[in-house]
């Protein structure tokens, strides 16, 4: 698949890459492991800030690089610096940055080429789908550091996964396989290895990237929007950004197509 140059100018360990309609975000790590630490975090903010308003990339596919990690998790080293009040501030960078994936206003797909520990597996979570190599782990090991989960972990691997599950993955530490995640639900496909992986999400994001990207936007926040509110809230917010689609351009456009037995050509307004 041809690819455009990168107009993001990402720093060394951040690269994003754009293939037709989609981008691909790489964490390249100081390591093996592809540690996080603060400066990453800040980048990979700037990089989805960005990716969110760009017409462009209708779905973001973010992975690890080499074969060993999606991530292993936080910058221990710096970990142990921080005073509390530092401590807060970081899980709140990270809490945004997460939050960010999350509402991007389009799909992004996690692939976990690897092992998706601590805040690796929070940057998992917060994508729209996980798709994970059968070699694939996850874990929270931080209490083991003495630490509780403070990235957005927490909250979400329970809505994820439920309470019992999500309590035994956090307070034992104990990794899961690529199986059980998907058994219990943490990832929704399993890849035979790296090269079908990228393949699944690959024609996941061009097949999401051939329709009208206001729509897709919509579905998004019915959906998430949705699932925190009563099921006749959620009725209603579904009705509500069913009629926002009738007022763009791609509603016609996409219904004309469909009538004249052509491929439509949305342009997101």
């Amino acid at each position: 698949m041809n690819s455009s140059t990168d107009p993001i100018d990402p720093i060394e360990m951040i690269h994003c890459e754009f293939h037709d309609s989609f981008a691909v975000v790489t964490i390249n790590g100081k390591d093996e492991n592809n540690t996080l630490d603060a400066p990453v975090a800040r980048e990979l903010t700037r990089v989805f800030s960005e990716l969110k308003w760009n017409a462009a990339a209708r779905a973001v596919i973010l992975t690890g690089a080499g074969d060993y990690a999606f991530s292993k998790g936080a910058d221990l080293a710096e970990m142990a610096l921080l005073t509390p009040e530092q401590s807060r501030e970081l899980a709140r960078a990270w809490q945004a940055l997460t939050s960010l994936i999350e509402n991007l206003g389009k799909p992004v797909i996690a692939a976990v080429n690897g092992l998706a520990f601590g805040v690796g597996c929070d940057l998992a979570l917060a994508c729209t789908w996980r798709i994970a190599v059968s070699n694939a782990k996850f874990a929270y090991p931080e209490a083991a550091y003495g630490i509780s989960a403070g990235f957005g972990g927490g909250a979400r691997l329970t809505r994820l996964i439920g309470k019992s599950c999500a309590l035994e993955m956090l307070l034992t530490g104990d990794a899961i396989s690529g199986e059980e995640a998907l058994r219990i639900g943490l990832i929704g496909r399993i890849a035979v290895d790296a090269a079908e992986l990228m393949n699944i999400c690959e024609e996941l994001a061009i097949n999401i990237g051939c329709n009208a990207p206001l729509a897709v936007k919509y579905v998004l926040e019915a959906v998430s929007h949705g699932m925190e509110v009563s099921l006749n809230e959620g009725l209603a917010l579904e009705s509500a950004y069913f009629g926002l689609c009738f007022a763009t351009e791609d509603v016609r456009e996409g219904i004309r197509a469909f009538l004249e037995k052509r491929p439509p050509a949305f342009k997101g307004r």
